[in-house]
């Protein structure tokens, strides 16, 4: 848009002084100034190039809108991007946590199991020794039961009773072990269990998470892929309108610069003038040609200058060389050792050049023009060498012929 707005004061200006120009020239030769004007092709008319620059400058707000709903869109993706990845590991230490609630659940399954056998084999132990002292009998001295139903004097049978007692404490510590054992096992086992079955459900509930954050940045993709699919297009489309506005811009300028250099030379008596005749072309130029398509692919480097890295005037320098023309590594001054030229007057190996504030001194990027609104360029650090659209940067301030 600025340089729309540089380009319709750089008309008005020409504008206003071919009219200062043109206005002594129709007092003093009437017959000689509608000669000129009759001569002269008219170009564009004034309601034309303004209709074209306001189109140009539309064309920019839709794009600018749309980039900015783009920029909106990716950092929205760039926050669900983190979201995804958070629930992603959150799911996978669920994942874990699970999958350790289920080894304790297994390990206390067995540890129970055991337990319970190990009950059983109590109650069997107990009972084989009751049968067995039964059927042993012996003398009132003998522990347990069989010692005192034998016992003959009341001496034995407190013996007996005594040994009877320690049998019975004997069994049933046995019995109350084996039990207490068992019952912590099993509560163990349950409690187990149920930590397993709670972390299952965590689990299938992170997992839900997981599935709908992944879901809402595919679908946040798609919508950037879209915009940025949207703003190509509007990018085309200002690059078509930027070069009708130039391009009528131009031709408007050249029919009054065209007039009033006839008009000048009417008022001097000398013969009829024309346009500037632009500069020839220098060296062999499809040798520059040439050598900036060599390099394409090559990596943009600050200060590169060949022969595995460029940078925008490195490339330019290099390449004319290939025609013994020398120029310096630096873009604005590679303007000014050239000869302008206009865009109209474009021929292929002809320097490109973009400014940040429509002056020479501004000049910060070069390119070699190849023809058919195509250039050679090395843009930018993190890109390569490559071909583009004359317009890919906007409308270019200046154009010169080495």
């Amino acid at each position: 848009m600025a340089r729309l707005v540089d380009v319709n004061r750089r008309t008005a200006s020409l504008v206003a002084g071919l009219a200062a120009l043109l206005l002594p020239g129709a007092l003093a030769l009437p017959q000689a100034v509608a000669s000129a004007r009759a001569d002269t092709p008219p170009g564009p008319s004034s309601g034309a190039v303004h209709s074209a620059q306001a189109a140009a400058e539309a064309a920019q707000a839709r794009v600018n809108a749309v980039a900015a709903q783009l920029a909106a869109a990716q950092a929205t993706e760039q926050a669900l991007n983190m979201r995804a990845e958070a629930a992603v590991e959150a799911y996978n230490g669920a994942v874990v946590a699970q999958q350790r609630a289920d080894s304790a659940a297994a390990t206390a399954r067995v540890a129970a199991a055991a337990a319970d056998q190990a009950n059983a084999s109590a109650l069997e132990q107990v009972g084989r020794l009751a049968v067995q002292e039964y059927q042993d009998g012996g003398p009132p001295q003998l522990d347990g039961f069989v010692g005192l139903l034998a016992a003959q004097t009341p001496a034995d049978a407190a013996l007996a009773t005594q040994a009877a007692r320690a049998a019975a404490e004997r069994a049933s510590s046995i019995l109350h072990a084996a039990a207490a054992t068992a019952s912590a096992a099993a509560r163990t086992s349950a409690a187990a269990q149920a930590a397993s079955t709670a972390a299952a459900a965590a689990t299938a509930k992170v997992q839900a998470a997981r599935i709908q954050a992944q879901q809402l940045l595919a679908d946040q993709q798609a919508q950037v892929t879209a915009l940025d699919t949207q703003r190509t297009q509007l990018l085309a489309g200002l690059a078509d309108a930027q070069r009708t506005a130039l391009q009528l811009t131009e031709a408007r300028a050249a029919a009054l610069a065209a007039q009033a250099a006839r008009l000048a030379a009417l008022q001097k008596q000398q013969s009829a003038g024309v346009a500037p005749v632009p500069v020839p072309v220098s060296g062999n130029v499809s040798d520059v040609i040439a050598f900036a398509r060599a390099q394409l692919g090559l990596p943009y480097v600050w200060g590169g200058a060949g022969p595995a890295t460029y940078d925008c005037s490195g490339l330019t320098m290099r390449a004319w060389q290939r025609a013994g023309i020398s120029l310096p590594h630096f873009a604005a001054d590679q303007y000014a050792e050239s000869h302008p030229v206009t865009y109209r007057q474009l021929q292929p190996g002809d320097l490109v050049f973009w400014s940040h504030d429509g002056t020479p001194q501004g000049i910060y990027h070069v390119a070699l023009y190849i023809g058919s609104d195509t250039i050679i360029e090395a843009p930018r650090t993190g890109d390569v060498v490559k071909t583009a659209s004359l317009w890919i940067m906007g409308t270019p301030a200046y154009y010169a012929r080495p």
